[in-house]
């Protein structure tokens, strides 16, 4: 079976395998419906998990016995990073944040945030890596993650600031909007090819060529 993306609360990864790294989906929260991510490289089995959101049980059967050596939490809503206490106390994780959101994370979670990142910044997994972008506007230190596969398209995880059919939530604050839409157009949309597969933290994948000609559509909207 191909990857689609499409993965429900309760039921299994979807697997997706690149040459170099294995992407594998996860659903959690019947009410949120959180997507977690579980990077794995396939040339050393190191393993990276992109929003340890809810669900520790199910997270934790995903990882298996191979371990875990990074934790990243895409930003600091609530939903995206309960089950991060359990998941690093049974793994010894490492935690990674953007900068502006690590003291909020940490205050809610109670977790120290042992690495605090931005724009440019690299994470490895294994002899892979992932850049981070970050996007301010969804919450100040939002955060962004590309893997540039060598063989074929990026691929990008985008927590909560894009998705199809447009950016995240500012929940009334104009500036927060006019920020987030910024970056997304700039950072996003302005510098990656139209084959670039994207991974929300809710709901489905889209590609950054199906949504671009929707941009303009969404600085009209607001949010």
């Amino acid at each position: 079976m191909s990857y689609t993306g499409d993965v429900k609360v309760g039921g299994p990864a979807d697997v997706r395998e690149l040459p170099a790294l294995t992407i594998s989906k996860v659903a959690v929260d019947e009410k949120m419906s959180n997507n977690c991510y579980l990077l794995r490289c396939n040339a050393t089995g190191d393993q990276v998990l992109v929003d340890a959101a809810a669900s520790p049980e199910t997270l934790l059967s995903l990882i298996g016995s191979a371990g875990l050596t990074t934790v990243i939490t895409t930003h600091q809503h609530w939903d995206h990073h309960r089950a991060l206490a359990d998941v690093v106390r049974e793994t010894g994780a490492a935690v990674v944040a953007g900068e502006p959101d690590a003291d909020a994370i940490t205050e809610q979670t109670g977790v120290p945030v042992e690495r605090r990142v931005t724009d440019g910044d690299r994470v490895a997994v294994g002899d892979c890596e992932l850049e981070v972008i970050r996007i301010t506007g969804h919450t100040p230190g939002s955060i962004c993650l590309l893997y540039r596969d060598p063989t074929g398209h990026p691929h990008l995880f985008t927590g909560d600031s894009l998705f199809p059919g447009g950016v995240g939530g500012t929940f009334g604050d104009a500036d927060a909007f006019v920020s987030l839409i910024g970056d997304v157009e700039t950072k996003l949309f302005g510098e990656l090819p139209d084959d670039t597969w994207f991974y929300p933290g809710h709901g489905a994948d889209s590609t950054i060529g199906a949504e671009r000609p929707k941009v303009a559509e969404w600085r009209e909207r607001g949010w």
